[in-house]
């Protein structure tokens, strides 16, 4: 239980999220905006980060599109 809760609240910042989803900061931040993307979560004056759970949901995701369109 204790790990579930852990995952559910752990912190990727950028650089993380971009080496796990192969995503450029640009492409990233515009499929933000479209909606497409998980928004990210303020954790300071200047500082954001998503959600592991929702970067590993969306590449889960992504996953099942490609699957299911070849």
């Amino acid at each position: 239980m204790a790990a579930q809760i852990q995952t559910a609240l752990t912190i990727l910042r950028r650089k993380q999220v971009e080496a796990r989803t192969g995503l450029s900061r640009s492409t990233i931040y515009e499929r933000i905006k479209t909606g497409t993307f998980p928004a990210p979560v303020s954790i300071g004056a200047r500082a954001v980060g998503w959600l592991e759970s929702e970067v590993s949901s969306w590449l889960a995701a992504q996953i099942q599109k490609s699957r299911n369109a070849a």
